[in-house]
């Protein structure tokens, strides 16, 4: 039972990590930018794995828990970044297929993990440790490539009204041409965010006008979670 009691907080917490750094996001991106936040969490992915794949060599499970819970921080962290960030470095016209892909390579690493997991592969008992620290390499990949992106130009304006970096983020990733149109779309979010209240998480569930939207999205995600997903 006692033994029960420990993995159930293992997988757990996960899921508290998770809600955490999603509760987190916002903040941090407004005042960091989306490309540092993104940077910092490959770091924090990165000392996750590394706690869990030496979890069996130093014999102790807390390890385990550790790193479970700082891997759901930076998940939580990165979905809504990782979004954002996508969504705003693309041209226009790709914009909707680049935020598509997301969702597929969630579902590709989920297949790869459970593929991984089969104790002929990674399962076994001597190479679980590799399989827990796998989900460090992706986060290296994208530490030692993200720097050569530039910072989100949405970001750039919006917030630290360099319109300079804008301009020249935006001739970085979409190329030399006039992209006077898309400065001029961003300026005007800009002006429409300035008259709009942004609502906390409270405010949000106390809203009137919000709550049937609010009422659906949750009887969703609920039903995702008990359509048997999980246990198969």
């Amino acid at each position: 039972e006692t033994l029960t009691l420990f993995w159930s907080f293992i997988v757990s917490m996960y899921c508290v990590g998770g809600m955490i750094g999603c509760l987190c996001s916002g903040y941090l991106t407004a005042k960091y930018g989306k490309k540092k936040c993104l940077l910092c969490n490959n770091l924090l992915m990165i000392a996750a794995a590394s706690i869990m794949g030496c979890s069996k060599i130093a014999r102790s499970f807390e390890m385990i828990l550790v790193g479970r819970f700082m891997c759901g921080i930076s998940a939580g962290l990165c979905v809504p970044l990782h979004h954002q960030y996508v969504g705003e470095i693309s041209p226009k016209k790709l914009r909707g297929f680049a935020n598509s892909t997301s969702s597929f390579f969630w579902a590709l690493g989920k297949a790869i993990g459970q593929i991984s997991g089969q104790r002929e592969l990674l399962g076994s008992q001597s190479l679980w440790p590799m399989l827990m620290a796998a989900c460090g390499l992706p986060a290296l990949v994208q530490l030692v490539t993200l720097p050569f992106f530039p910072e989100s130009p949405p970001y750039l304006l919006m917030h630290k009204e360099d319109q300079e970096g804008c301009k020249k983020a935006i001739r970085q990733l979409w190329g030399e041409g006039h992209h006077q149109a898309e400065i001029d779309d961003i300026m005007k979010e800009k002006a429409t965010m300035k008259n709009t209240k942004i609502l906390s998480v409270l405010e949000l569930m106390k809203e009137p006008a919000f709550r049937w939207q609010l009422y659906m999205i949750v009887i969703l995600t609920a039903t995702v979670q008990l359509c048997g997903i999980n246990a198969v």
